[in-house]
């Protein structure tokens, strides 16, 4: 990577048909002027990576999410068992 020192107003070119100029410098926040041909496409990094991972979805589809262990299911006390099924587990008995 090439790192480059410019002050405002000063400017770097890119080949020969793109030029790069400091506008304005405001704390950390740094603007930039863009000559360029207009057959040139220009994006900020971020909206081209949202691009790129648009375009990938409709293409392939979706991120699947992680799967997830399912939770254990709750123990449930056992019901008591009614007056006639224990006269019933008498008889049988």
């Amino acid at each position: 990577m090439l790192v480059l020192t410019r002050k405002t107003d000063e400017a770097i070119v890119i080949g020969s048909d793109i030029e790069i100029i400091v506008t304005r410098v405001d704390g950390e926040n740094v603007k930039l002027g863009i000559k360029a041909p207009r057959e040139i496409t220009i994006y900020r990094k971020e909206v081209l990576d949202q691009i790129r991972e648009s375009n990938l979805e409709a293409a392939v589809g979706p991120k699947k999410p992680k799967k997830r262990e399912p939770k254990p299911a709750a123990k449930k006390a056992p019901k008591p068992i009614s007056k006639s099924a224990k006269n019933l587990l008498k008889k049988l008995a």
